[in-house]
């Protein structure tokens, strides 16, 4: 039996992406455990599963697995690869898409040109800063730079969902960081719950950042599309950033675009096709 798969990237943010309009794979859990390891397999981030819609006004469902096989809400990159994809692959034919997520219902741009989609645009919804949306705790409160011990060290941070839970924190220098260790322990910190993305931010500007991301199941990437809108929410929350203006997230796969409104977070980026393959079972 042989599975097909593309492998798609946005800004570095590498997945493997499986149509499933015919059906599911079995463990798809155990499918990206075993695809993601790099120099031992095919590699990425973690696998997409590209499904039917529950309902028939939407374009596509998403599932994403983490490389651990964690199943996760959202990717901002991974959204605009899938609809790259249905556009591509499945003959969707439309600049407007409506994808169905476990982190909501999301609303994507296509940029067409020769027939192949280059970037998209995706209404990300609003900024969610209270501490319920980022952990399994009745916590209305927010959590804005806030002081939390990690390991041997203090580190200020401030928790937000955007349909999945980031916790983002400002550094003059974020490249000598040993973001496996820091990160790893932000993630597992047993104040979050369900484990939590982390973001490290250097600032240019009032419209630039530079960010390293350690994603939730997946260790350091080049890449995060739902963490680069995070930073840029939390950047305004904090008076770092203006609203209404294009905010420049540069993360060491490429550079993505967020704009925070009062009423909806943006995320700009490109989506790129990056080979056909097949699986042996």
């Amino acid at each position: 039996m042989q599975l097909e798969f593309v492998k798609m990237q946005g800004a570095g943010n590498d997945y493997l992406y499986f149509d499933c309009f015919a059906g599911e794979p079995e463990d798809p859990a155990a499918l990206s455990r075993r695809l993601s390891p790099r120099a031992l397999s095919v590699g990425g981030d973690g696998i997409i599963l590209v499904c039917p819609p529950e309902h028939p006004e939407h374009d596509g469902r998403m599932r994403i697995f983490n490389a651990d096989g964690s199943e996760a809400e959202m990717c901002g990159n991974g959204i605009r690869c899938l609809c790259k994809f249905l556009y591509e692959e499945r003959g969707i034919r439309k600049t407007h898409m409506s994808v169905e997520t476990l982190g909501g219902i999301k609303e994507v741009d296509l940029n067409v040109e020769n027939d192949r989609v280059t970037s998209a645009r995706v209404q990300m919804g609003k900024a969610d800063f209270k501490f319920a949306s980022v952990t399994k705790t009745p916590d209305e409160n927010e959590m804005i730079d806030r002081k939390l011990r990690v390991l041997d060290s203090t580190v200020r941070l401030t928790a937000l969902s955007v349909g999945n839970p980031h916790a983002v924190s400002f550094y003059e220098d974020i490249e000598t960081l040993d973001l496996p260790t820091l990160g790893s322990a932000i993630e597992h910190h047993p104040l979050f719950s369900e484990r939590i993305n982390a973001e490290f931010v250097r600032v240019n500007s009032d419209t630039s950042l530079d960010v390293r991301v350690w994603e939730r199941g997946s260790g350091e990437t080049l890449a995060c599309g739902t963490g680069a809108t995070a930073c840029a929410a939390a950047a305004v929350k904090l008076g770092i950033c203006k609203k209404n203006a294009p905010i420049r997230v540069n993360l060491r796969g490429g550079t993505l675009t967020v704009e925070v409104t009062d009423e909806e977070l943006f995320l700009s980026g490109p989506c790129v096709t990056v080979y056909h393959g097949k699986l042996e079972e």
